[in-house]
């Protein structure tokens, strides 16, 4: 019996975090609250926006959109993340991501919607979250210790993965069911209790009492990045699994076409990944005993993209569904190990700076993957597209672990190659 609780202990997610700290309760639950108001929007904005237009690549034209705001106001984010409370733009970012929702209920209650809207008010949502993101992030390790980390970040991919999973699913359902201003008014709720639950987290002033915001602070970042390879590789890796092997631009299009579906058909591709993820992130209670983060990234973008590829072959829906949950699953184990990696590495003093060029890749990229998708799709096909982007992502892990080494070698314990 004690055999099987130990068993149990070391597979299951580990909650010490959650007991240890009531500061990151709160943030967790409102972390929950927000990304499942951002998952309600991943299917609906795009869905709308085909049923308006009925083009793949006006939905990837959409991650243009978002893109955009998305890179240049996470620079700005991170820099006044390392000056002023947290807490501060947490809270304020909630209550601004529920204003855009308020504008999408608006747009979807006229009697012809325009699209217009959809793409202004997804550009100023993904710079809102931008600015939120890097204040997030760098909040963990004023909240836990350092051996606490992993077990931190694996419980925020838990997090994120049921909002991925219920998220999508729901929208989808309440899209065919109910009507897209519905969906988004449900969206706007979210964000509210978000911001309510994040005022519970306390100050969360940076060490030393930050800086000030300017643009030779934002570039001290960016000359800390270029110094430290291991860091550089990690954002490659990620980066080249969202542009080459990120289809769901593709989603609305599959769903009703390739799959002969409906709105709630493409809920469920939207939230298969989520589902898959979310049953890897409760089972990662194992990740606290990796030494060899830096592998197990590699080796884990390298199962997304071979997933990915087949799936592009794939025209029976549950086996799609199943496929896609093993690119979700590999995602977890390598975004919990990157994630710690970056914050382990990098000074408190510039964690905000350098979380907000991990958010520009990790909510970048996938925007730019929606880009890559839709014109190749509008070129050629959609199995095309799919396939060739999978294949393009394995490629590009092989060439990132050859030429980037640093990733490979990086040991936990501190033994093996420096990170520099």
């Amino acid at each position: 019996m004690r055999e099987r609780s130990r068993i149990g202990r070391r597979f299951i997610v580990d909650v010490t975090p959650l007991r240890e700290s009531t500061r990151f309760r709160y943030l967790y639950i409102g972390q929950l609250l927000a990304n499942f108001g951002r998952q309600v929007t991943v299917v609906a904005v795009p869905f709308q926006v085909f049923e308006l237009t009925n083009s793949t690549l006006a939905v990837g034209a959409l991650g243009v959109a978002q893109f955009i705001p998305l890179i240049t106001m996470s620079l700005v984010g991170g820099a006044i993340a390392d000056a002023v409370d947290r807490r501060k733009l947490l809270v304020a970012g909630q209550l601004s991501m529920a204003l855009t929702a308020v504008g999408l209920v608006m747009n979807a209650s006229t009697a012809q919607p325009a699209v217009w809207p959809l793409f202004v008010l997804s550009g100023v949502s993904a710079g809102i979250s931008a600015i939120n993101n890097p204040a997030r992030m760098a909040s963990l390790p004023a909240m836990l210790r350092r051996d606490l980390l992993p077990a931190g970040f694996a419980l925020n991919q838990t997090m994120h993965e049921v909002a991925s999973a219920l998220g999508p699913a729901l929208a989808g359902f309440m899209i065919a069911q109910l009507s897209l201003s519905a969906t988004y008014s449900l969206q706007a709720v979210a964000f509210i209790g978000a911001a309510v639950a994040m005022i519970g987290v306390g100050r969360l002033r940076p060490e030393g009492g930050g800086r000030s915001v300017s643009l030779s602070s934002i570039r001290e970042g960016f000359r800390y990045l270029k110094s430290v390879p291991l860091i550089q590789s990690g954002f490659l890796i990620d980066l080249n699994a969202m542009f080459f092997g990120m289809p769901r631009a593709l989603f609305p299009a599959m769903g009703v076409g390739i799959f002969a579906g409906d709105a709630s058909t493409v809920g469920l591709l939207y939230a298969a990944p989520g589902v898959g993820a979310l049953l890897a992130a409760v089972t990662s209670g194992w990740v606290g005993s990796v030494s060899r983060q830096g592998r197990v990234v590699l080796i884990a973008v390298g199962v997304w993209g071979v997933a990915i590829t087949i799936f592009g072959f794939i025209g029976f829906l549950p086996l799609a569904l199943i496929l896609l949950a093993v690119a979700g699953a590999a995602d977890v184990a390598s975004a919990v190990f990157r994630n710690t990696i970056l914050q382990v590495t990098v000074p408190d003093t510039l964690r905000g700076r350098l979380s907000a060029v991990h958010t520009s890749v990790v909510a970048g990229g996938p925007h730019l993957g929606d880009l890559e998708s839709g014109v190749v799709a509008s070129l050629t096909s959609i199995r095309f597209s799919v396939v060739s982007g999978g294949i393009a992502c394995l490629l590009g892990t092989l060439a990132i672990g050859r030429y980037m080494p640093q990733l490979w070698n990086y040991r936990a314990d501190g033994v093996g190659p420096p990170a520099d």
